[in-house]
């Protein structure tokens, strides 16, 4: 980096407010870049607005915890924005109590499948027991996820990254998938991508439709909550068949 520039970006780093101004950035950057490109799912603007900002503390050597102080407003407004789903959800609750028992069992079927896939995976291909632990609840939202994979012996930081991949990938790829298997249903959709891909493919979801953003947020609600009571249940027992 160009040394006046140098200087100048460690005065700014110094700056409370810079995390949360490259955030905002950075998104607001990619939404439009998105689009431009008439919402192609490669260009998926979480996906490329976290490219730029790891290419940016990348390049000017900035600590996560630097960027992470300032721009821990946008993590304090998850918790209101999660509770504020409730709402679209509310909308939809007379279809929601027809499908109550097909919902369930999705349910349960997708949370499993989700979590022991990844286990029996990763302890296939020779993981150690902590990236084993940290891949179990890759498909939940990111604060459960990190205090699940933390109570099973897991690294929390791991977790972390592995959820935002598993949040991109199905926010990418879950267009394809519901054209080869012809999904048309948009609560059928919502609901799949809320299993699978937590905050961000339900985010995806609300860009499709409101059917389809409101069934993603139950699913991702309710996938948290079941994987949290589940994962310390079976993780030992599957563990003792694996070795």
């Amino acid at each position: 980096m160009n040394p006046a520039l140098g200087e100048i970006w460690v005065y700014l780093s110094t700056t409370p407010l810079l995390g949360l101004t490259l955030t905002l950035l950075a998104y607001q950057g990619a939404l439009w870049l998105y689009r431009r490109a008439n919402h192609h799912p490669l260009l998926n603007p979480v996906m490329v607005a976290v490219t730029v900002l790891v290419l940016v503390l990348t390049l000017t050597d900035t600590p996560y915890q630097t960027y992470f102080d300032g721009a821990q407003f946008v993590h304090f407004l998850l918790g209101p924005a999660t509770v504020a789903l409730a709402i679209p959800l509310y909308a939809q609750w007379e279809r929601l109590k027809g499908m109550l028992l097909p919902l369930l069992v999705t349910l349960v079927a997708g949370s499993l499948t989700a979590a022991l896939s990844a286990v029996g995976i990763a302890a296939l291909l020779g993981a150690s027991r902590e990236s084993v632990m940290s891949m179990a609840p890759k498909s939940v939202t990111m604060p459960i996820a990190m205090g699940v994979a933390e109570r099973l012996g897991g690294l929390p930081s791991l977790t972390a990254v592995l959820v935002m991949s598993t949040g991109i990938l199905g926010a990418v790829g879950a267009r394809y998938v519901y054209r080869l298997l012809r999904i048309e249903d948009h609560a059928v959709r919502g609901f799949a991508i809320g299993i699978a891909s937590h905050g961000i493919g339900t985010a995806r979801a609300f860009q499709v439709s409101e059917q389809a953003g409101a069934f993603a947020a139950l699913a991702m609600g309710l996938n948290g909550l079941l994987t949290a009571v589940m994962l310390p249940l079976i993780l030992p027992w599957l563990e003792a068949l694996l070795r």
